[in-house]
């Protein structure tokens, strides 16, 4: 589907004021995610209540700011849910000794989760004892309704691409004394801060391939994932198509569609988030989502 922007960016402008715009890129390979004030990187404002307009209301206007500081480029109210795959890179699951599940593997987030793009993720009390971590992920952004779609038209329902964080508390999620017999994914990756989305969203018509795209996280300098996109086991065609089956999928919604492998507590020794932490999420074409790390 065709918006009226090719990338969005939420942002402080100079003057003060909150807006949505175009960024005008000075590069083609401009990392978005590193834009400070100094850059004095200039937006063209983007107008109208619905971000994925296809009927011409939503617009890229001729007045030119410059921005002060980057948002994440959607708040908790443009999203209505946030729908996540476990156990969906091919390698990540060879290397955990797990079978290749037969289907995807869905557990959601809460909207409170949604974050901004380079202020901290605060991590709750509850989870502060050696189990918070980080998953770079390459997430899907659905831009109109979609009911019982094939996957040769999944695409087609698609708006734009971001990057994202699925912030996961370990034990809460896998250890039987906190978890249970059964391991559970919606409390232990539900909190508050906990889905950081960013730094900007990238046109579908930009991006005509996923797989192509690669993404990495970097903690604190360290490169901790590195995987293409074409590693995924059910890629974004077959996730839009299976999850629509039956059930609406609403205009706004995001598909997180799973992490690769490298994430802290499969490290030896596990590297947790503390204070400080420094997380960096790369993925080619869209750029570099940059969250630090804070206890409540």
């Amino acid at each position: 589907m065709k918006v009226a922007w090719s990338r969005l960016i939420r942002f402080v402008a100079t003057d003060g004021r909150t807006l949505r715009g175009e960024p005008i890129m000075p590069s083609a390979d401009f990392d978005l995610g590193f834009v400070t004030e100094s850059d004095k990187l200039q937006a063209k404002v983007i107008v109208g209540d619905d971000l994925y307009d296809t009927t011409g209301k939503t617009k890229v206007t001729d007045e030119v700011v410059t921005v002060k500081r980057l948002l994440g480029p959607l708040t908790k109210e443009d999203v209505p849910i946030l729908r996540c795959v476990g156990l969906n890179y091919a390698k990540h699951i060879r290397e955990a000794g797990r079978q290749p599940p037969p289907f995807p593997s869905i557990f959601f987030k809460p909207t409170t989760t949604v974050h901004d793009h380079d202020v901290p993720v605060v991590i709750p009390k509850i989870a502060q004892d050696d189990q918070a971590d980080y998953e770079g992920e390459f997430c899907i952004v659905i831009g109109r309704d979609a009911k019982d779609v094939s996957e040769s038209e999944a695409l087609d329902y698609v708006a734009a691409y971001t990057a994202g964080n699925d912030v996961s508390s370990r034990k809460l999620q896998r250890d039987p004394a906190y978890a249970g017999k059964v391991p559970q994914w919606g409390f232990s990756k539900g909190f508050d801060t906990f889905a950081p989305l960013g730094p900007c969203l990238v046109a579908s018509d930009l991006i005509d391939d996923p797989s192509k795209l690669h993404l990495k996280t970097i903690v604190d300098g360290e490169t901790r994932q590195s995987e293409g996109v074409s590693d995924l086991l059910f890629d974004s065609k077959n996730l839009i198509s299976h999850l629509s089956q039956g059930t609406t999928l609403q205009k706004g919604s995001i598909i997180m569609t799973g992490t690769p492998g490298g994430v802290g507590f499969g490290l030896n020794p596990p590297k947790y988030l503390v204070p400080g932490t420094q997380i960096h999420v790369y993925i080619t074409k869209i750029g570099t989502l940059r969250n630090g790390v804070m206890f409540a």
